[in-house]
């Protein structure tokens, strides 16, 4: 039988993150973006936290940024070829003592963004640390799935049945569960609907429901009038509140408050989210997006759900002009 994947507060003995390599996948907001990601690496590799692999998508730029990190001692620069930074969705996903990983068959999120390099990012990694890949023959993103590290998966099938990844399993809750039992170790698979409004990504569920310990689950409540999200939010946690876990404990449902309606450029509700938090030793890193009364409530809640890790609130507008936030960017070698 398959071992469960570690749950993400498990202890790391590494944190892999993408560093924006490629202005025109970005545009205007690529400097900006790298000076976020540059906030995270700082947060993740303080004291007694994390070894940090920072990978390049380019590697005549590995030169540049490792001069850009010369203060610390436990920044990894890995020169790499990807098309984008979310190495949450395109590289392995770690068992305990990290040497091995499963690894997946990626298609741009459903071929809307295929971008070359992105399909050999698995390998890479798997390559760099030393693990040993266990490839599954069917479509998945590592951010599509939440897991508490006892054998209960969270996901969404707004995600994970999508014709677009895998039409075989034709809708079939039973075909992707077993499936995961398989690659992941799942025991029992929590499926919830739909993911965030606008959400590329179709539905990830790190965008939106997020384990903070076993039993306990966190997800958004909407934060003023203007929500785009507050019905998906509030179906969730009646979803939840009805499940069990893989042990048989009701679930707790931990209600988070969003960032409430962020707009992009041309004034189009864009996911933002709190529940992209990275879960790192001894912190909790929570994206942010302007508004510092919610910033400000979601990490008091995530306080109460880790009061031993420290709380880091930082800006993720640029970052997530391109999709996603600090969880997606990102990719733990558990102990």
């Amino acid at each position: 039988m398959t071992a469960p994947l570690p749950a993400e507060w498990a202890p790391h003995r590494a944190v892999w993150v993408g560093w924006p390599s490629h202005a025109e996948y970005w545009f205007e907001p690529f400097e900006q973006a790298r000076d976020e990601v540059e906030g995270l690496v700082r947060a993740l590799a303080g004291p007694g936290r994390e070894q940090v692999r920072l990978m390049v998508g380019a590697p005549e730029l590995a030169e540049g940024v490792r001069a850009r990190f010369a203060d610390l001692a436990n920044v990894e620069v890995v020169p790499g070829v990807f098309g984008d930074v979310w190495l949450r969705d395109t590289g392995p996903l770690f068992w305990a003592g990290s040497k091995t990983a499963a690894a997946f068959r990626f298609n741009g999120w459903g071929e809307k963004y295929v971008m070359p390099g992105d399909e050999t990012v698995a390998e890479q990694i798997g390559v760099h640390s030393g693990a040993t890949l266990s490839w599954n023959d069917f479509v998945m993103e590592g951010g599509s799935l939440d897991h508490d590290g006892e054998g209960t998966v969270l996901t969404t099938r707004q995600c994970l049945l999508n014709p677009n990844r895998n039409p075989s399993w034709n809708q079939d809750e039973a075909v992707a569960t077993a499936a995961l039992a398989a690659a992941v170790g799942a025991k029992k698979v929590l499926w919830l609907g739909d993911g965030l409004l606008n959400d590329h990504t179709d539905g990830h569920v790190d965008n939106l429901a997020r384990f903070v310990a076993p039993g306990v689950v966190a997800c958004p409540i909407a934060w003023g009038r203007n929500d785009p999200n507050a019905e998906v939010y509030d179906a969730v946690a009646r979803d939840l509140s009805v499940m069990t876990d893989a042990a048989g404990r009701k679930i707790h449902v931990l209600r988070i408050p969003s960032p409430g309606l962020v707009l992009d450029e041309d004034e189009r509700p864009i996911p933002a989210s709190h529940m992209n938090f990275l879960i790192a030793n001894g912190a909790v890193i929570v994206p942010t997006y302007g508004d510092d009364r919610a910033a400000d409530m979601a990490c008091q809640a995530l306080k109460e759900a880790f009061p031993d890790r420290e709380i880091i609130p930082l800006p993720s507008n640029a970052i997530l002009t391109g999709g996603g936030s600090f969880h997606c960017i990102s990719q733990q070698e558990p102990e």
